[in-house]
């Protein structure tokens, strides 16, 4: 997992040949078998069933760092912005360049304006280029400016399938040194990898610019779980069930901070899609990776995606001579994990998951149950006088109508990797176009989003409109005037590959759906909010506080996080969103009730169209060689786009994308040491769950905030409209109280009275605080505001990270303890005792924290390794690297 330079150093005597079958060698390696004696740090690794016990602190290096650019775009203006300050300090700024081989996939800040047409995709790049030239000059730049940087090019695919599909090495080949791939990525789902075989975890940007400049990562050796899979998954039983059941089952045990290793006679059942999707959702139940040893499926998968017969040869022998390769053909050893869990495929059946979480897993046939549990007192308790009440209103001229559990966001994206899924929502269309029941089911369920538009060509249906920078999505039934294509389609949304669903009944004497890809990236957070859907949700919503669904095939279902206006969010197989956009409502028991009925008067149930296993592998396609042929061909913004920029202080008139940013200022080469925090104001007082969409939203700005008055990322930081603070008493949006004044102002507006008054300020926070997308600007939002301490009862690991890394004190209440159960209202100002030396704090050390009322309790402050005190003694990790590059 270590990526060592060749050289003079105290294992030299390990460097081994790595002999060709044929003759000659692949290159030499360190072979790991004969580390089996005490050495730094390598001691603790082959003790780890003792070591990992006693949070014993190890040093990580990861062969590469991934990014994409929602993350990655900052973190090369930080490393911009850092040239400058090692400029000022009189040092070399060329030292500020990666030392590993560094990935940006371009995939993420994209926005939809064409769809249904031949050229969609191409379209769609060429107008995100005339949109973002100067954002995509910086990047051209960046890639130009620093060393070991590869961009990948909008229209490569979303990150993730990018790493797995083509930038995942398994093993590296180094000019002939081998050894194994490894890598943190800025986004937390960067564990897809992991189902490759590749270790590899989110981080923050901070920590992993870090990582860029060979700063070695400090992290305590986990605990490893062991997840013995058996059996094979049922036919017509998903990917999406399986791993809806895992992170069930694994949030349950508590894997938090620790490794997951699947093992087991029923992997040879999993394909590597179904492993991905698997290791996608680590953030979900909690681990810091869910690993799939390399065997002969990824062997297979490798060769699948055009890597060489000679590389997966090399790849095997490294692995084998390692014993690092699993080959369930031979006899398998007892294998030594922390704890065990076993599940029987067999058993997995169709779920989905919501209304609120990704781990509230919901056994398909006790949804409809499980929905009125949730109007009753799960979730919503709307009272059961009005939970039959239909909201109706005008739309566009013609009567519509929605009541509880209307879905009016139905998504298929590929960020869990389900290119192996998408098929199968081809064939449950297919087979209700066969049933005669489109006019029906359209009619009956989806009257609020039938419009009547016509055509643009015989072969096609109009293209969408842009409305607000977003498309424009409908949902069309054939009239008799017009002979139209029914267009049942799957609003785009965020995240993957993101496809529109046409139903072209008879046409050409074809009864098929199909699939037009509308974009090749991956759109960010929140980037599903269509005027359109905002007009009819908001109206439902707001008037008669109708809980609209949203149904996609993402990974994340947080209040907000898909709409901001769609209370109820459920996770579900792409065949299941097909599913339940026909049947319009999220409160239907497919097993007894139809979706449709067809042109013969017979009801057609999910049963009777639901596909096989074997019809959706059938659909696959092979597109891997033809995409990644052309990633280092394509050009980021073509020949006439020029960067004016020397550095991120230096720039033309014109230039308006890069602002910058404060942390170095009038910074000096001696640490500024540890701070405590005294008399500081409550900012914030939050319960559970609050998630880097509370604290950084990503989408549209509100016209009325801070953020639209002068766009800057602070004033963007918590602007989510469902941010629930206890300060305002029940009242939801991006507000707080200005203790002092008792004004109640934009959380902008009064963190800037506070500074400008010399007061400090802490957030007060209940568990998983940070929890979701791995956002650098949810750490950097809050330190510009002023906030020195966010007490919570847990932290997400990577927030807790970021928070640590901008200089932000991360305290814990102690088990059982919250603000509640203390009495703490946030009206009261706070006193954290430090020490003023650094060598006086340990990691994990209790701390007293005293309020100005004379209550006082105590915290552990979440520093975890020692590294990170230093960090902390620095100010945060990006000044702790400029000092320790400058000195050197």
């Amino acid at each position: 997992m270590f990526a060592i330079v060749a050289g003079e150093n105290p294992f030299k005597a390990n460097l081994t040949s790595l002999p060709k079958p044929g003759g000659g060698e692949f290159g030499k390696f360190y072979s790991l078998p004969s580390l089996n004696d005490p050495r730094i740090d390598v001691e603790k690794i082959i003790d780890w069933e003792n070591s990992s016990v006693k949070q014993v602190e190890i040093p990580f290096k990861p062969a590469r760092v991934l990014l994409q650019d929602f993350t990655g775009v900052p973190a090369v203006v930080d490393l911009a912005c850092m040239r400058d300050a090692m400029n000022k300090l009189g040092s070399d700024s060329n030292k500020i360049n990666p030392l590993v081989p560094v990935d940006l996939v371009i995939d993420h800040s994209v926005q939809v304006d064409v769809a249904r047409s031949e050229n969609a995709v191409q379209a769609n790049m060429e107008l995100e280029f005339q949109r973002n030239k100067e954002r995509f000059a910086f990047l051209k730049w960046g890639s130009t400016a620093f060393r070991n940087m590869l961009v990948v090019p909008p229209g490569s695919g979303i990150v993730h399938q990018v790493n797995l599909e083509y930038l995942g090495r398994v093993v590296f080949n180094n000019e002939g040194l081998l050894y194994p791939d490894s890598v943190v990525g800025t986004d937390s789902h960067t564990t897809m990898i992991d189902g490759l075989g590749v270790a590899g975890w989110g981080v923050g940007g901070i920590e992993a610019e870090a990582a860029m400049l060979g700063q070695p990562m400090s992290m305590v050796l986990p605990g490893v779980v062991g997840f013995k899979l058996s059996g094979k998954l049922r036919n017509g039983v998903t990917a999406t069930d399986l791993v809806l059941t895992v992170t069930q089952i694994l949030r349950k045990h508590g894997v938090v901070g620790k490794f997951v290793e699947f093992y087991g006679d029923g992997m040879g059942e999993l394909s590597l899609a179904d492993r991905a999707t698997i290791a996608n959702m680590s953030p979900e139940y909690g681990a810091t990776m869910g690993f799939f040893p390399v065997d002969h499926v990824t062997l297979q998968y490798l060769k699948l995606t055009g890597r060489s017969d000679e590389t997966v040869a090399m790849i095997e022998a490294y692995l084998r001579a390692n014993k690092m390769f699993v080959d369930y053909n031979e006899p398998q050893q007892d294998r030594v994990y922390s704890s065990y869990l076993e599940l029987n495929l067999d058993e997995v059946e169709p779920c989905i998951s919501g209304p609120k979480r990704p781990h509230d897993r919901v056994p398909l046939k006790e949804m409809k149950a499980d929905w009125h549990a949730c109007l009753d007192n799960k979730g919503f308790a709307i009272p059961k006088e009005v939970q039959g009440k239909v909201a109706k209103f005008d739309f566009h001229g013609q009567p519509a109508e929605l009541k509880h559990g209307s879905v009016v966001i139905a998504a298929i994206t590929s960020s869990l990797g389900k290119t192996s899924l998408a098929p199968g929502s081809g064939v449950v269309t297919k087979y209700l176009l066969q049933r005669n029941t489109e006019e029906s089911v359209c009619a009956a369920h989806m009257t609020h989003f039938c419009q009547r538009h016509p055509p643009s060509s015989s072969s096609s249906p109009a293209s969408l409109r842009r409305v607000s920078g977003k498309s424009r999505t409908y949902t069309r039934k054939r009239t008799k005037k017009r002979k139209e294509a029914l267009v049942v389609q799957l609003l785009h949304l965020k995240q993957g590959r993101v496809w529109l669903v046409h139903l072209h009944p008879k046409r050409e004497k074809r009864q098929w759906l199909k699939w037009k890809m509308i974009q090749f990236w991956k759109l960010e957070d929140g980037d599903f909010e269509d005027s359109e859907v905002e007009e009819v949700v908001g109206y439902a919503s707001l008037s008669d506080n109708e809980n609209a669904s949203a149904v996609l095939s993402g990974n994340r279902n947080f209040e907000g996080r898909v709409h901001p206006l769609t209370r109820a969010n459920y996770l579900a197989s792409p065949p299941l969103v097909v599913a339940y956009a026909l049947a319009g409502t999220v409160d239907i028991d497919f097993e007894k009730e139809p979706i449709g009925t067809g042109k013969d008067g017979k009801n057609i149930y999910l049963r009777d169209i639901w596909p096989s296993t074997e019809e959706i592998a059938q659909l696959l396609p092979n597109m891997f060689r033809s995409t990644y042929e052309a990633i280092t061909k394509v050009t980021l913004c073509g020949t006439n786009c020029k960067f004016l920029l020397r550095s991120c202080t230096h720039g033309t008139p014109t230039q308006t994308y890069i602002h910058e940013p404060p942390y170095f200022k009038d910074m000096t080469m001696d640490p500024p040491g540890p701070h405590g925090v005294k008399d500081a104001y409550c900012l914030l007082n939050f319960g559970d769950s609050i998630t880097t969409d509370h604290i950084s939203p990503a989408g549209n700005i509100h016209k009325d905030s801070p953020a639209a008055k002068y766009l800057l990322m602070a004033r963007g930081t918590f602007a989510n409209i469902r941010l629930v603070n206890k300060l305002l008493n029940g009242e939801v949006g991006p507000k707080t109280v200005h203790i002092p004044t008792g004004e109640k102002l934009y959380v902008f507006e009064a963190a800037e009275k506070y500074k400008a008054s010399g007061h400090d300020t802490i957030v007060l926070a209940g568990a998983e605080y940070g929890s979701g997308s791995s956002r650098d600007w949810a750490a950097k939002g809050p330190m510009l505001l002023g906030v020195k301490a966010v007490i919570a009862k847990s932290f997400e690991r990577i927030h807790r990270s970021n928070l640590v890394g901008m200089g932000i004190v991360p305290l814990c209440f102690k088990a059982g303890e919250d603000a509640d159960t203390l009495g703490l209202t946030g009206h009261e100002r706070y006193t954290i005792d430090l020490p003023n030396k650094i060598s006086e704090i340990r990691p994990g050390q209790d701390v007293t924290v005293k309020t100005d009322t004379g209550k006082s309790f105590t915290c552990t402050v979440r520093f975890d390794t020692e590294v990170e005190l230093e960090y902390f003694n620095h100010g945060g990790i990006l000044p702790y690297v400029i000092r320790n590059l400058t000195k050197n």
